[in-house]
Formats: structure tokens, C-alpha cells, sequence
């Protein structure tokens, strides 16, 4: 029975994972992402529902369009794999049991496929769509109200939110306001604004360490290896912390608590 569900879920997520790509190409260029049909970026040739299969398709055409041969971004299976995964682990790590986990589940699992199309987003110009933050923290507040309604009205719930809303992102505002606007970027305090939200002030201050952590690991080696220039695409950096908080927060702060101060 377990397998199944997972296999479920696992393919509901590489579904959404292939709607994430088309979010990626799209909203930078400020297309539609419903309303135009998919279509080869080399020849514009219009693709067939057997071509769009997620991962099986990239598979048995090999990576390539069937009428160009244009080789197609391997973005496109990891995007899909990915989301696949995470949405198998957020369901097994919350359980599924009950109405409210999954209600919890599906709004974590939408918030990690909107890091994903913000990280690679971000990543290539720099920007964090304005929508996207917006996404999050429509699903902060249902995680708020999910909480609040379904495990006992407790309103320190609500207080704890409303807490994460301002812990990171207040502090980001001050520093983007001292340095005018050189030291962070006002999509990355609307991220943080938003995952608070949905993190509550502990996981979310988790989740900026974490995401600090990175990138002074990844991007200093992204120089060196990469040769690229010292522009720091904070987003994917915050995404991945607030992902980690989301699968092990919780985790990783019983560890913390335990192992220093019980």
C-alpha cells in the first residue's frame, strides 16, 4: 500500500516538475504559462502529448527534438526528478495519515516547487519574480491557518508565524537600507518575508543560517572553478535553506536543543 501511495505522489510530482520548466522558461520573458502551447525553443515545432511525458520522454528521444534534433536542456528530467523526490520526501517525513498532514503536505510541497523555479530563476537573471514570493506566502498562510484550525486553536501557532514573517526579513530591510540596496536584494527580504511565514521564527532563522552556510561554501568555489563573476544569486542559496528546514528543520532543532542544552 505504502508503495503505491509514494509512487502516487512521486508522479504527481514529476507531473507539476514539468509545469515548473515551462514557468522557468516563461515568466522571465513575461510569456503566458497556460495559454501558449508547448513547443520546441530550436524549431517552434509544436510538441505532441507522447513528447511531454516527464523524464520517459527525454529518455527515448534522447535528448533531442524528434523533428530538429536540437539537443534539449537536460534541465528539463532533473527539474522533474527533483520536484518527484522532494514531494516523495515531504509526504514521508509528515506522514499522511490524516486530512490535516496532508493538507500540511501539499502546501510544503508547493512551496518547494516554487524554490525551484525561483532558485534557477534567480540563478540565470538575478531576479526573484515578485509572483512567486507572492505564492509563498499565500501557502505560509495556509500552513498558518492549516495549523491553527486543525491541531488544537493554539494561537502561539499564529504568533509564532507572524513571528518568522519579520525575524529574517526585518533585518534584511535593515541592511538593504544601510548599504542602499548593494548588500542584499529586496526579492531576497520578500523571500524571507514569505517562507517566515510558512516556517515560523525558528525553522526560519534555521533556514537563513543554513542558506548563509551554502553560499559561502558554493559560491567562492563557483568562482574558482567557474571562473564566473562575484555577482551572488542569494535566492537559490535561501531556497535550499528553507527546503532543509522544511524536510529536517524540526529535526535538526531537537538535535541542537539536546545535544547543548537538555
Amino acid at each position: 500500500m505504502e508503495v503505491l501511495v509514494y509512487s502516487i505522489i512521486f508522479l504527481y510530482g514529476i507531473f507539476i516538475g514539468s509545469f515548473l520548466n515551462v514557468c522557468i522558461w516563461r515568466i522571465p520573458e513575461n510569456h503566458s504559462i497556460v495559454s501558449v502551447e508547448s513547443h520546441c525553443m530550436s524549431c517552434n515545432t509544436l510538441l505532441k502529448w507522447y513528447d511531454l511525458i516527464p523524464i520517459i520522454s527525454y529518455v527515448v528521444l534522447r535528448g533531442r527534438c524528434r523533428r530538429c534534433k536540437a539537443k534539449i536542456s537536460l534541465q528539463y528530467p532533473m527539474v522533474e526528478l527533483l520536484n518527484g523526490v522532494l514531494y516523495v520526501l515531504i509526504f514521508f517525513i509528515y506522514g499522511w495519515g490524516t486530512l490535516p498532514n496532508i493538507l500540511l503536505n501539499i502546501a510544503y510541497a508547493l512551496v518547494v516547487s516554487a524554490l525551484i523555479v525561483l532558485s534557477i530563476i534567480d540563478f540565470r537573471t538575478q531576479i526573484i519574480p515578485f509572483g512567486i514570493n507572492v505564492f509563498i506566502f499565500i501557502m505560509g498562510l495556509s500552513v498558518m491557518i492549516i495549523k491553527y484550525f486543525c491541531f488544537g486553536n493554539n494561537i502561539g501557532v499564529v504568533t509564532d508565524h507572524i513571528i518568522g514573517f519579520f525575524v529574517v526579513s526585518l533585518f534584511l530591510l535593515i541592511l538593504y537600507t544601510v548599504t542602499r540596496g548593494r548588500g542584499i536584494g529586496g526579492g531576497d527580504i520578500k523571500l524571507m518575508a514569505a517562507a517566515g511565514l510558512v516556517l515560523g521564527w525558528q525553522l526560519t532563522l534555521l533556514a537563513f543560517l543554513v542558506g548563509c552556510v551554502l553560499a559561502s561554501i558554493i559560491h567562492p568555489l563557483r568562482m574558482k572553478v567557474s571562473r564566473v563573476n562575484s555577482v551572488l544569486a542569494f535566492g537559490p542559496y535561501l531556497s535550499g535553506g528553507i527546503a532543509v528546514a522544511i524536510l529536517y528543520g524540526e529535526r535538526m532543532m531537537n538535535w541542537y536543543l539536546h545535544t547543548f542544552f537538555i
